[in-house]
């Protein structure tokens, strides 16, 4: 039975990570100014490859995969300061990172000066190269996939 108890963990745990997002946007929109996606930042790049595939299409950037790979880190911070590691620990860890790259990105679009709500379309949005009803399909994806790792990481009955 899915009682408000059972669900306030899980909220709270998603409101932390939105305002993450919330904050790091604002980093990224300090740096990125209206250049979205590293356009304008001196970092190297990889366009024609295979591996664009595995980004969504998108450029792989230095700056990205160093970004990246620091909030992966900062989030299992948690598995490392308590000495504990679980499958259902990993898939909360995942499915939060998952869910804070969406809000990162899309708060990114809301707070710059440059873009808004308005611009945030495939005319004024390149990087991202695929949309379903307005929406990037990296968006959909990662949150469907990010809150079935999140719901399954609360579930009872599984083990720990």
């Amino acid at each position: 039975m899915i009682t408000l108890k059972s669900l306030s963990r899980p909220a709270a745990l998603l409101c932390w990570v939105v305002v993450l997002g919330a904050f790091f946007a604002q980093v990224e929109i300090q740096i990125e100014g209206s250049a979205g996606w590293a356009a304008n930042l001196p970092t190297w790049r990889i366009d024609d490859s295979w591996l664009n595939a595995l980004w969504g299409g998108k450029t792989i950037t230095g700056y990205h995969v160093w970004v990246f790979a620091f909030v992966a880190l900062a989030f299992h911070l948690p598995v490392f300061m308590l000495s504990a590691w679980s499958p259902k620990l990993e898939a909360r860890i995942i499915g939060s990172i998952m869910v804070f790259w969406i809000a990162e990105d899309f708060l990114w679009f809301v707070f710059n000066p440059a873009f808004g709500l308005m611009l945030f379309s495939p005319a004024h949005v390149p990087w991202h190269k695929f949309w379903l009803f307005g929406i990037p399909i990296d968006y959909i994806l990662s949150l469907l996939l990010g809150f079935m790792l999140l719901a399954w990481s609360y579930r009872k009955g599984v083990p720990s």
